[in-house]
């Protein structure tokens, strides 16, 4: 605990999601107590033309009370 979901369109190299992985868990155990070795994060890439379906209206419009940062588009 906790799992982090990212979801991205494609194109982003192993190497920068490695980095972004390490620097989310990072700030997890900074932030939230949290050690590293409970902390996983994974990487969905969604295609740009179903980001809309899959992503906007599905996990932020209709949970927009679950946000913390919202999008500005």
């Amino acid at each position: 605990m906790p799992h982090i979901i990212v979801k991205l369109w494609p194109g982003r190299s192993d190497e920068q999601k490695i980095a972004l992985a390490d620097k989310i868990a990072e700030a997890m155990t900074e932030i939230m107590g949290i050690p590293d070795k409970n902390i996983s994060v994974s990487f969905e890439e969604i295609a740009k033309q179903k980001w809309t379906e899959e992503v906007y209206n599905t996990d932020i419009l209709a949970k927009e009370s679950l946000l913390y940062k919202k999008p500005g588009y």
